[in-house]
């Protein structure tokens, strides 16, 4: 079976327990919680059932062991993790009464962005690397290895897929085509924007068009929108698929995106049809969302089979 490999930030997180309690006031916080979006993502997908690794950083500290020791558990390849002098990453997530989160990263100038890309070893038949845009916006030194990274795999056979997963937080008053740029997208097969990404990398609000606008223009195989609690597109050169949400009472909707991601190209990975990997990626989603923390979702493969048959 192809492996599906990520390159990014590894952190902890750090949650005020219920919404309306800001970042600015003192107040009660959980965590620490595993996470960065591609850990999350790559975490997901090896709970579904795929071979996987992770390129990035960590401090020799507590925080590093408490990540890295969470994505062993899982299966992920983890030999690819730097470990650094310092401190590891640390992003800090508020909710207000409306749903919207608010966060602090500690981000750059720690062992998340230190690392640098060494090639997997031969044996890693790669068929997916996934880039998440947040790893691209935190630190200028690192986006060049996450390319130069990309580069390599699709030299080597993979296809790559990207999420714009955008923090404004991280951009800094840049535009996300600045970040990114026409020759990685051209690079792509798949891209997993959530509505407001797609306009901003289409130049639409028309979800359809800016769909269509992509993959013409980049020559992408599937451009997946997420609609959060309605559901997801998949769209092709061809036609559209809507795909409806799974049903969960919502707890925390942090890393549903990234479980999203990952159960579309474990899917992909699998076998299935693009219809049916979207419907994995929704069921993952829900189920990541369904649980308190980044990565703490109950997603196995075999309880998604188990789903399916009831």
């Amino acid at each position: 079976m192809n492996s599906i490999w990520t390159m990014g930030e590894i952190l902890v997180e750090i949650m005020r327990p219920e919404p309306g309690i800001g970042l600015s006031e003192p107040g009660t916080f959980v965590g620490p919680f595993p996470s960065g979006a591609p850990a999350i993502f790559i975490d997901v997908a090896a709970r579904l059932g795929v071979s996987t690794g992770i390129i990035g950083g960590v401090a020799d500290d507590v925080f590093g062991d408490l990540v890295v020791d969470r994505l062993k558990r899982d299966r992920v390849e983890t030999r690819y993790i730097g470990r650094f002098a310092g401190t590891t990453a640390v992003a800090f997530v508020a909710y207000d009464d409306a749903g919207d989160r608010t966060f602090v990263y500690h981000i750059d100038g720690t062992p998340a962005v230190h690392a640098r890309f060494l090639p997997p070893e031969p044996a890693y038949q790669p068929g997916f690397f996934h880039v998440m845009g947040c790893s691209l916006m935190a630190n200028e030194q690192f986006r060049h290895e996450i390319m130069s990274a990309a580069a390599w795999f699709r030299a080597a056979g993979a296809q790559i897929s990207f999420d714009p997963n955008i923090r404004q937080e991280l951009l800094h008053g840049r535009a996300l085509g600045d970040v990114v740029g026409e020759e990685f997208l051209s690079s792509c097969s798949v891209v997993l924007p959530g509505e407001a990404e797609l306009a901003a990398l289409a130049g639409t609000h028309d979800v359809g068009l800016g769909a269509t606008r992509l993959i013409a223009e980049y020559g992408l195989e599937y451009v997946v929108v997420k609609h959060g609690k309605s559901g997801a597109t998949v769209f092709n050169e061809r036609q559209s698929v809507k795909i409806p949400a799974h049903r969960v009472t919502e707890v925390d909707p942090t890393g549903a995106g990234d479980a999203f991601d990952a159960g579309f190209l474990a899917g992909l990975v699998h076998g299935y049809s693009p219809e049916t990997a979207a419907e994995l990626a929704a069921w993952a989603g829900a189920q990541n969302a369904a649980a308190f923390g980044p990565m703490e979702g109950d997603i196995g493969i075999e309880r998604w089979a188990g789903d399916r048959e009831s």
